[in-house]
This record gives structure tokens, C-alpha cells and sequence, in this order.
């Protein structure tokens, strides 16, 4: 496994950790976290040795979603190449989370985001602590879901719920989270990695058949992920080349209320 970039990892028992370490920026995402935490999971997966993989952040964030300062991303004065970070970066890695045929137990130790959030729905189980809380954010900067929660999110809490958490992007915290369904399970805060770790744990010890039902399921369950990623990233471009974008950074930037006008 290559030097990882922004995250670590540490394999015992079974398990690996894999920890978001941006704590500084909330465990914001960047491309070169993106494209090195997609190479820990493709190492993960060829790992005889790892049988179950919990994910979590460093600090008072689990992932804050999309870093707006990284110049890979949304350069300063160029136009955001929108289209290729979902596609190149976003969509192989919530690809992997899905399919990969071990169980993934994201602790979600604190706020989950717009991609943070759909990175946690993209894993198997979600531990939660009783002070997380999770929003999508991307209506916020006039941008759609991405990162698969346009998929993840409706069969994990149903349509109405999905509309509700997507248009209007509120926090929610841990226990109404837990009430939509969001959650495994909800715990104290700090015993929320130990509380991953123990139910990966209890995974990494069952049968090969476990990464046998994760194929079944996906398949003959969610649906054909590929196909709503490659739909995310389309219309992502669309939603990239409005003014209401540019609208929504400039006023993330200055820190004030964004003032849309609907194109």
C-alpha cells in the first residue's frame, strides 16, 4: 500500500481503521485525499488479512464534504471541472464502498456533509455519535447531491424523507437521524470508534458469505449504482455552469446568505 495521503490506516485483528486526518479543515475533502483513500480501498480489498474496514475522522468532524479551498478542485479565477472530480474521483470511490465485498462500519464521530455524508451513507452500517449530525449542504451552494447519495439516501430513508433532506438541507442531529433510519446505531460519543471497532470486529470473524450477501444485496437490491453516478456527474456539470453556483461560492466565501436567482 502506497503512503496515504491526509488519512491513516492501521490493520488489526482482522479490521482496518481508516481514519480521515484533516481535522484542521473538518476532514474536508480534496483530490489528493480522494484519489489516496481510493487506493487504500482497492489495497483493502486485495488484503486477504482484512475482513471488515471502519471508517472514521480525526477530531470534532467525521467529513465536512467538499474542500471549496482546493485549487485541484475549483481553482482561483478558472472554472470548476465539476464533471471531472465527480467522475474521476467521487464515483470510483463511493463505487468501491458499495461493492466492495467486505463489511464497512463508518463511526461517525461528528458532522457528516454534503460528500462526507454521502461517503457514511455509502458504507454498510453507521455507528453514530450522540453529537453528529449529518446535512447534504449541496442545495446550499446551488449544486445537486452527488457522491451517491442520490442513490443511498432514497433507500435508506424512503423518497419523501430524501426530498425533505436534499431541497432543504437541514441539520439533523444524531437522534432524528437514528428516527429516519440513518443510523445502526446511536452512542455515546465517546464510545463511538469502540463501538465500530467491536461490530467490525464481530464481522471480520463471520463467514466468507458476508461479502457474498453485499453482492446480492447491491445487486438484487439497490440497483444499478453505476448508472446513478454517471446521472450524479451529469447533472452536476448542468447545475456547476449556472450563475447560481458561482452565486453559491462567492457567498460561502464572504460568509453570508446566498442570494439565488434561479439560473
Amino acid at each position: 500500500m502506497s503512503e496515504p495521503v491526509d488519512h491513516r490506516v492501521g490493520i488489526a485483528g482482522g479490521v482496518a481503521a481508516v481514519t480521515f486526518a484533516r481535522p484542521q479543515a473538518y476532514n474536508a475533502l480534496t483530490a489528493d485525499l480522494l484519489e489516496s483513500l481510493l487506493g487504500t480501498f482497492k489495497a483493502l480489498e486485495r488484503d486477504a488479512s482484512v475482513r471488515a474496514i471502519v471508517l472514521t475522522g480525526e477530531g470534532k468532524a467525521f467529513c465536512s464534504g467538499q474542500a471549496l479551498d482546493d485549487v485541484k478542485t475549483l481553482p482561483p479565477g478558472g472554472a470548476a471541472d465539476l464533471a471531472n472530480t465527480v467522475e474521476k474521483r467521487y464515483n470510483p470511490l463511493i463505487l468501491k464502498l458499495v461493492t466492495i465485498e467486505k463489511p464497512v462500519v463508518a463511526a461517525v464521530n461528528g458532522v457528516a456533509a454534503g460528500a462526507g455524508m454521502g461517503i457514511a451513507c455509502a458504507c454498510d452500517f453507521r455507528i453514530v455519535a450522540e453529537t453528529a449530525s449529518f446535512t447534504t449542504a449541496f442545495v446550499k451552494i446551488g449544486l445537486v447531491p452527488d457522491s451517491g447519495l442520490s442513490f443511498t439516501l432514497e433507500r435508506i430513508v424512503g423518497y419523501a424523507a430524501a426530498v425533505e433532506l436534499c431541497m432543504l438541507s437541514e441539520k439533523i442531529d444524531a437522534a432524528r437521524a437514528d428516527a429516519m433510519g440513518l443510523c445502526t446505531r446511536v452512542v455515546p460519543t465517546e464510545r463511538c470508534l469502540e463501538e465500530a471497532q467491536q461490530l467490525a470486529a464481530t464481522l471480520a470473524r463471520g463467514p466468507q458469505s458476508l461479502g457474498l450477501i453485499k453482492r446480492e444485496l447491491v445487486r438484487n437490491g439497490l440497483g444499478d449504482i453505476k448508472a446513478a453516478l454517471d446521472y450524479e456527474a451529469h447533472l452536476q456539470t448542468i447545475a456547476g455552469a449556472t450563475a447560481d453556483f458561482a452565486e453559491g461560492l462567492a457567498a460561502f466565501t464572504a460568509k453570508r446568505p446566498p442570494q439565488f436567482k434561479g439560473h
